[in-house]
């Protein structure tokens, strides 16, 4: 990894996206302990925060990666940190005078213009390192996001309690102003900022829009190994959005009733611990098995580990076994991270990237309606570990039947691409 911090670009990008988290974060959770203190006899309005974080993802993934492919990343990226620098501020405003109604469309509006965000900066990262990079840097993300899962709650707790919600947003909107300003300063290849040339807002058509939005489908179902990797994300869907409540049922249902918050949160805290330990082995693990068995394995473990919390008895036991699954799942969120880049071209990596938040979206959304109605009147707490611990095992054999084909496919294929452009006479 020392090489990726040698390099100035990544460096100016990889603490950008730190600060822009970093503001997401502290802010997302001083505000939810914000609405539990102020308004503790309308517990609904922390759930309709929630709401007004992912549902933007419904409204914009159809943009956002068209925006991602067509204008100059690097301005998409600063322009999205400093939009939302300035709606942060009304926030402020908001708070102050207690129009939550006004707070939520601002919490929505924050959150849509976010998502442009991440299919620039996934642009810009693919632009900047050397392909032998995508793993590293990969491997570099997953120990920031067990960071924030580790210390994110504990941010915003801290915030909130110190300086309370109006200091807790000021820091929001400094974050964002830094990152934004990282962006500006960092010296981005032109083909990482326009792969596909320069294009003016003001020529964008809706019909442009629609067309770019189609071509970047067709890419896909034309990709088989790209479309069967991104069909495993539904699962993925499911799997959060059942692990999302799952801790707190967990302890609240079965474990520990009566101090379920104080062990729900060292769930998380323990998770962020495997993230941490997990990222650190990714890498090299990937660097000897390479990556489909890294994925395939680490999703079968991940199964028995999830099937393993159902049958565990005690907290302590329970804890153990979420280290040791966060160790499982990091290096198979690397694999697809650092993939990803690798099979997708620079001039369709936004449209790409902004299609796998939806399809998420309705797997966790399938999820959590499902358990809503099932729980616990036909399903029990140790039974959606057992239903989760089979979604995951279904996606290791769907990937197990249908990867190494496409992989060794896909090997062959650019072995001959590479040995008919050397034949070529000069």
């Amino acid at each position: 990894m020392k090489s990726l911090f040698r390099n100035p670009v990544f460096c100016k990008l990889f603490f950008a996206a730190f600060a822009s988290q970093l503001g997401t974060v502290v802010g997302n959770m001083a505000f939810a302990y914000y609405l539990v203190d102020r308004f503790s006899e309308r517990p609904s309005l922390a759930t309709t925060a929630e709401l007004m974080y992912s549902l933007p993802t419904l409204a914009v993934f159809w943009i956002v990666g068209v925006a991602a492919d067509r204008f100059d990343r690097k301005h998409i990226a600063a322009y999205s940190d400093w939009i939302r620098a300035g709606l942060t501020l009304l926030l402020l405003l908001f708070v102050h005078y207690d129009l939550i109604v006004l707070c939520f469309l601002v919490l929505f509006l924050r959150s849509s213009i976010s998502k442009f965000f991440g299919p620039a900066e996934m642009g810009l990262l693919q632009g900047s390192i050397g392909h032998d990079q995508y793993v590293q840097a990969s491997g570099l993300n997953q120990i920031v996001m067990g960071m924030f899962m580790l210390f994110g709650m504990s941010l915003g707790a801290t915030a909130y309690h110190f300086i309370g919600i109006q200091g807790a947003i000021i820091v929001d909107c400094v974050s964002f102003l830094i990152s934004g300003l990282l962006l500006a300063w960092g010296d981005f290849p032109e083909n990482a900022r326009m792969p596909n040339g320069k294009n003016r807002i003001r020529e964008l058509r809706f019909s442009h829009l629609i067309t770019d939005f189609s071509q970047g489908l067709r890419y896909i179902a034309g990709n088989r190994l790209l479309l069967v990797l991104i069909s495993g994300f539904l699962f993925f869907g499911i799997v959060n959005g059942v692990f999302a409540v799952l801790p707190i049922f967990a302890m609240k249902y079965k474990l520990s009733p009566d101090n379920y918050v104080v062990y729900s949160s060292m769930i998380t805290v323990f998770l962020g611990i495997g993230f941490l330990v997990g990222s650190i082995l990714g890498p090299r693990l990937i660097a000897r098995f390479t990556r489909t068995p890294v994925l395939i394995t680490g999703l079968f473990a991940a199964s028995l580990l999830i099937g393993g919390l159902g049958f565990a008895g005690q907290v302590e036991v329970y804890l153990a076994i979420v280290l040791l699954a966060g160790i499982a799942i990091a290096p198979i969120n690397i694999v697809l991270g650092s993939w990803m880049p690798e099979l997708v071209p620079a001039r369709n990596m936004g449209r790409v990237n902004a299609l796998i938040d939806p399809v998420m979206m309705l797997g966790h959304s399938m999820a959590l309606s499902i358990v809503a109605l099932a729980f616990p009147a036909w399903i029990s707490v140790t039974w959606l570990h057992y239903i989760l611990a089979l979604c995951t095992v279904g996606v290791s054999f769907f990937y197990l039947f249908s990867l190494p084909s496409l992989v060794r496919r896909l090997g062959v294929q650019t072995a001959a691409e590479h040995e008919a452009s050397h034949s070529e006479p000069a």
